[in-house]
């Protein structure tokens, strides 16, 4: 009990705390006892730890805060690639006229994480759209060749000569026919079977007035004995364009188009090109 008290008289007595201004004022004197400075430091230190914890927390916060800004971007970036993806899927379901297969969610692992593996379904959305990349590619190709393929007749008509060896109408001899010859009305239009370019249009000797397309992939198509040529070199045709109207100039026996296909360098019977009708 008298440690106590000794104790206490100690804590209580006062200690002088001079404060001396920097001017003529007269400097102060305060008394503060022990126990009151022993206060005041454990009162900064909770302070302190307390200005320490919000800072903290205030800095967690802030991480937090990116982070879900990052999130939030990514998320708006698989939206716009599940878009993208959308409408290829719309565009082969239109050319094909079949169910999607849904290759994204095939290829996505579906094995309980917890939590989204973001990264991992970006691969897996960037190899899908890889492939999408690859059959639009196809696809383009693929369509290229075919506005090339010479298809169906060039003028509404029938053939009267057909391709491979006959016998000359004027001269009477054996001879190889390269092409067929298509009868018709005189001054009928006569129409390009593909796409391409004119790389031959005006008067050629025996074959009258001539047209000649270039289809590319190696593809080439002749039109002899026109009564007019309605293209001229250089220019672009389409399937179904008019190139010519149908006479008999040249040597030939009526009115008629000799119709041949050269696919790379070489002679190529038309006739199993003629389905349908270019025009």
């Amino acid at each position: 009990m008298h440690r106590l008290r000794s104790l206490l008289r100690k804590a209580f007595v006062p200690v002088t705390v001079m404060v001396i201004p920097h001017s003529d004022v007269r400097s102060i004197k305060i008394k503060v006892p022990y126990v009151g400075i022993i206060t005041s430091l454990v009162m900064w230190a909770v302070g302190t730890l307390y200005v320490f914890s919000v800072a903290v927390d205030s800095l967690e916060y802030t991480k937090m805060k990116e982070k879900m800004t990052y999130y939030s971007s990514q998320f708006v970036e698989l939206r716009s690639t599940i878009s993208s993806l959308k409408e290829a899927e719309t565009e082969f379901k239109r050319i094909f006229s079949v169910n999607s297969k849904e290759q994204i969610l095939e290829n996505l692992d579906t094995s309980d994480s917890g939590s989204i593996d973001m990264e991992d379904l970006k691969k897996q959305i960037r190899i899908t759209m890889e492939n999408v990349g690859e059959i639009k590619d196809y696809l383009s190709q693929q369509r290229d060749i075919f506005v090339a393929t010479p298809k169906g007749w060039p003028v509404d008509g029938h053939i009267t000569s057909p391709y491979g060896t006959r016998v000359h109408p004027l001269t009477g001899g054996k001879e190889f026919h390269g092409g067929v010859d298509i009868a018709a009305q005189p001054g009928e239009p006569v129409h390009a079977t593909a796409d391409g370019i004119v790389s031959f249009a005006g008067w050629s000797g025996a074959n009258g007035n001539l047209v000649v397309i270039e289809h590319g992939f190696g593809y080439s198509t002749f039109y002899a004995h026109n009564k007019q040529v309605a293209v001229k070199t250089g220019q672009k045709v389409r399937r179904g364009d008019i190139i010519s109207y149908l006479g008999s100039t040249g040597s030939s026996t009526g009115p008629h188009v000799h119709y041949e296909i050269w696919r790379n360098g070489k002679s190529t019977n038309p006739e199993s090109y003629l389905e349908g009708r270019a025009s």
